[in-house]
């Protein structure tokens, strides 16, 4: 773990949400198809591998559709100003298409809370976006582990509160996307505090963001990546808003979730990232989005346990 939280000091680490809901949300937008820019299909490793084509579950294979389900954590997942679908899961997706033979449509679902329960309902073949893999989430579906990932806390621009740590987020207004993983840590603190933190449950993370931009909530605690990328870029929601870089907690894994009865799409999709990994491609996405220092060298499957926090 020490390798890791080297490579966070070094630069940019991971992004965001653990996602354990109990009940299916609606859905957000239409489902994209998503097509290999040329920056990406002229990568080494990105061409169509028909040993896993064949691998693929027959109800794909039939179809030729890789169903794909996403929500909104920039730059892991993001809409551009054409409103197309961008970012290093995008890139990954349009890469797996290519190397599997298969269209892969991607749906942004609108509220992480939805993608658990949208891949058990079997309305998705598989999610590609920004989720914290912990055991529990390993006993409803399988976990595809494809990059690292650390948790901060944001504020107002300036933190003007002169937050410092968690334990600063007592008696404070706290907004949290609802059945994340930063919802339970924060859930965690609060319940240490002499003064609880005051949590404020919110569906979307665009609108967790627009809470702490306009003061309604003191601080959130989000995925480090996207908190550092919208610090830097000031993208939508997040303007005004101020990461806390020397905060790194929870160190691990973020994970593609597939049903735990479809193996066989699973593996397919593990073996065609590790061509990616192998290849240099895998490294080209990752850093195209500044996200280098938190690429995988093996990709594994439900590995949690032995990716500690600290």
């Amino acid at each position: 773990m020490m390798r890791i939280q080297k490579i966070l000091k070094a630069g940019v680490a991971g992004a965001m949400v653990t996602l354990i809901a109990a009940s299916d949300c609606a859905a957000g937008g239409a489902a994209e198809k998503m097509t290999a820019d040329a920056d990406i299909a002229k990568l080494p490793g990105i061409v169509l591998t028909q040993k896993l084509a064949d691998g693929l579950p027959p109800s794909i294979k039939s179809s030729g559709v890789l169903k794909v389900a996403t929500d909104l954590t920039p730059p892991i997942s993001f809409h551009g100003e054409d409103g197309k679908l961008i970012g290093i899961d995008a890139d990954i997706a349009a890469a797996l298409g290519v190397i599997l033979g298969v269209d892969v449509e991607m749906t942004d679902v609108g509220a992480g809370a939805a993608i658990v329960p949208s891949i058990l309902a079997k309305r998705f073949d598989i999610s590609i976006s920004g989720i914290n893999d912990d055991p529990e989430l390993e006993k409803q579906v399988d976990v595809i582990d494809y990059m690292y990932d650390a948790t901060t806390i944001m504020t107002g621009k300036d933190n003007p509160l002169g937050i410092n740590g968690m334990e600063d987020l007592c008696g404070k207004k706290v907004a949290v996307p609802v059945g994340t993983f930063q919802a339970k840590m924060v859930e965690a603190t609060s319940a240490k505090c002499a003064t609880p933190v005051n949590i404020m449950s919110i569906p979307k993370m665009p609108d967790v963001l627009q809470a702490v931009r306009t003061g309604r909530a003191d601080a959130t605690v989000n995925g480090y990546a996207t908190s550092v990328y919208t610090t830097e870029h000031q993208t939508g929601n997040g303007k005004g808003l101020q990461a806390l870089p020397d905060i790194r907690l929870a160190v691990g894994y973020l994970g593609m979730l597939t049903a735990k009865d479809n193996p066989q799409l699973r593996d397919s999709v593990v073996a065609a990232l590790q061509q990616m990994v192998d290849s240099g491609a895998y490294e080209a996405i990752m850093k195209k989005w500044s996200l280098g220092p938190l690429a995988v060298k093996t990709v594994k499957v439900n590995d949690a346990a032995n990716m500690p926090a600290d």
